[in-house]
């Protein structure tokens, strides 16, 4: 998720373009919206429509194809696609050959209802069935409806070799783990993206040995639900229950899949994420204890803080359990930085959970978070079992309290870099100077500095002398 923002992690819509084959003829345009999932998932669709002879174009208007990777988290990210369908239209219009296709949880969501809807959409593709692109182009091509949102229980793409996007040839997703069992009241994903299954390991360090090989220096290891990976020949985590003693000895769980990439690749940073509380063990930190390169830092969304509102968010944790966690980081991981999701105006939600909230933000102090008034999304149980009963005007307030608070200790942490010397993987010039560069510390803070003669991809030990909420501005003194 993008750390230099504090309030949405809706991303604006990224297009992404990749090193074009000279052979191939058709153009691609391709946008995506939301988590970080959603980009990595248009790497494979790009991937997969390569070998089908589309190269992939940053001009909306001069493409044969274009995709929109959609998110459904809250109806704010389905009212940007909509509007961002609106902008195609017109452009289709102009280039009426032009096709048009939704990807991703939207997709999944509303199915054959896009194309009642969007007039303007040609086809419709859920996370699960990108492979049956081909065949679906076919049909738009033969002027029939092309719709494929069928969840699987077996689909991890591994064995797709995805090309990096528009990225910065230093830092790339590598997916892990598809799908979420957790069925929080309030998410679709459980509905969007299916079961939970785990990648093979092997297949894991591959794609990362061979990011190695193309230059890359990090990599954040992706899944709706990191901690739960787990890999003992395939299957769905629930077969797990059945597995062989034997089969159970030699499982891989995330801590032993940390300590695998991480040993395969020792010059390599690793990141992760999302964790869920219920399910981080003791041996995922101390196996990032052991290893220098992977980062100290956790995203471990808590929601809310009153153990009330998180029982009927379905969380599985309690406040205090969730405490001990943080507890247990700080012991273990003395530097760890730590960040948020959290939920203003769950229904039900009254002044006192709203002040716990506020409470265990300040027993935390994150170092930076991602909050939002709560949004009922349609099939949840939120949406089927409670009424969304806090006023606007409330969860506008209780947000606005959340946000501000935030600010307050995200200015507190980057404070005490200040006069300190941290390492900073150069990512990109920095987006205010282009006579400096930027790039982040293990614990995922912004840093920007001079250039000098550094490039990126390089590591660099910088001396931090100001800090800014979000941003630690330094001066290098070294490379590592």
């Amino acid at each position: 998720m993008n750390t230099e923002k504090l309030i949405d992690e809706t991303k604006q819509g990224e297009t992404l373009q990749l090193k074009n084959n000279k052979k191939n003829t058709r153009k691609l345009f391709i946008e995506s919206y939301g988590c970080q999932m959603n980009f990595s998932d248009s790497e494979i669709v790009a991937s997969i429509l390569t070998n089908q002879g589309f190269n992939t174009t940053s001009q909306l208007e001069e493409a044969d194809l274009v995709l929109i990777n959609t998110c459904s988290i809250r109806d704010k990210a389905e009212q940007t696609v909509r509007k961002r369908l609106e902008k195609f239209n017109a452009v289709k219009k102009i280039n009426p050959g032009m096709k048009v296709g939704v990807l991703g949880c939207m997709a999944e969501r509303l199915k054959h209802k896009f194309l009642e809807e969007e007039k303007i959409v040609d086809l419709v593709v859920g996370p699960d069935a990108y492979k049956d692109l081909p065949n679906l182009l076919e049909e738009v091509d033969a002027g029939r409806e092309a719709v494929n949102v069928i969840l699987s229980k077996e689909e991890t793409y591994a064995d797709v070799s995805p090309v990096r996007l528009g990225g910065n040839g230093v830092t790339a997703f590598v997916s892990i783990t598809r799908g979420c069992d957790n069925m929080c009241t309030f998410c679709v994903v459980p509905f969007t993206r299916g079961r939970e299954r785990s990648r093979d390991p092997q297949s894991i360090v591959n794609e990362i040995n061979n990011l190695w090989n193309q230059g890359y220096k990090e990599v954040t290891l992706l899944g709706q639900n990191v901690d739960s990976y787990l890999w003992y020949g395939g299957g769905l985590k629930k077969d797990f229950k059945n597995a062989s003693e034997i089969q159970k000895a030699t499982a891989t769980n995330f801590a032993k899949l940390l300590d695998l990439v991480a040993t395969a690749q020792p010059n390599m940073r690793f990141r992760f994420s999302t964790s869920n509380p219920q399910d981080m063990t003791e041996n995922v930190l101390h196996t990032m204890a052991k290893h220098k390169n992977i980062c100290n830092y956790i995203h471990l969304p808590v929601q809310s803080g009153s153990t009330r509102i998180l029982e009927a968010m379905n969380r599985q944790h309690t406040r205090e359990e969730y405490i001990q966690l943080i507890n247990k980081i700080r012991t273990i991981l003395t530097d760890c930085a730590i960040s948020q999701d959290i939920i203003a105006g769950f229904p039900t939600e009254t002044e006192e959970d709203h002040q716990e909230t506020l409470s265990l933000m300040e027993y935390v102090k994150y170092d930076f978070g991602f909050m939002f008034m709560y949004s009922e999304r349609p099939g949840t149980m939120a949406a089927r079992k409670l009424t969304d009963d806090i006023p606007l005007e409330t969860k506008k307030r209780r947000l606005n309290e959340i946000i501000t608070l935030q600010q307050k200790h995200s200015a507190y942490r980057t404070r005490q870099f200040i006069g300190k010397t941290v390492e900073v993987l150069i990512e990109k010039e920095s987006k205010r100077s282009n006579e400096h560069w930027s790039g982040r510390t293990p614990q995922n803070t912004v840093v920007v500095f001079p250039k000098e003669n550094y490039k990126p991809g390089d590591f660099v030990m910088v001396k931090i002398d100001e800090a800014t909420s979000a941003t630690l501005i330094g001066k290098a003194v070294g490379q590592k």
